[in-house]
């Protein structure tokens, strides 16, 4: 059974039919919106400030979520829209991701960065604290820059599809 733990007064509110892997952990001010995934070995701490994660979100194995405190001098949340797919071993901290959106493996997304609706991060990408990166993007390296748009055959065939995998794979452990 997945670790779903209370911390400051906050306790994680899970929607409707969201799968949580056995040792996925979810701490505190963690809101999970319905038909989500959160994979084996994800952490999502949100024991110091607020994660906000839409409808249609997988997490996979191994993602780490966190923020800054809500009483530092610049405090970060996390808010991620409908239909993103965050890869294996990325960490995202304090940033907001809109609607329909691929963050690669291993990348990292990282305070007060907010990646817009349609874009791709790729995998072991380094989104610098405070980036803004435009809708439709596809953002690559270390520091991240855009290497180009996103096209719509781009976003139906990756971030869509891979979003549908992911609630697929979730039936899979239905008991």
């Amino acid at each position: 059974m997945a670790i779903i733990k209370s911390v400051r007064g906050y306790t994680p509110k899970i929607g409707e039919n969201v799968f949580l892997a056995d040792n996925a952990a979810v701490i505190g001010n963690v809101e999970i919106g319905d038909n989500s995934s959160i994979w084996f070995g994800a952490v999502l701490r949100g024991d110091v400030n607020s994660i906000k994660i839409g409808k249609n979100v997988n997490i996979q194995d191994g993602a780490v979520l966190h923020t800054l405190y809500d009483k530092s001098p610049k405090p970060s949340t996390i808010e991620l829209g409908d239909n993103v797919s965050v890869g294996h071993n990325a960490t995202i901290h304090g940033a907001k991701i809109e609607n329909n959106v691929l963050i690669g493996m291993g990348s990292i997304v990282l305070d007060n960065v907010v990646v817009g609706e349609g874009s791709i991060i790729a995998a072991g990408a380094v989104v610098t604290s405070g980036t803004i990166v435009e809708p439709g993007s596809l953002m690559a390296g270390v520091p991240a820059k855009k290497i180009k748009d996103v096209s719509p055959e781009q976003s139906k065939d990756m971030i869509q599809r891979i979003s549908d995998n992911y609630h697929l794979y979730a039936s899979w452990y239905e008991e």
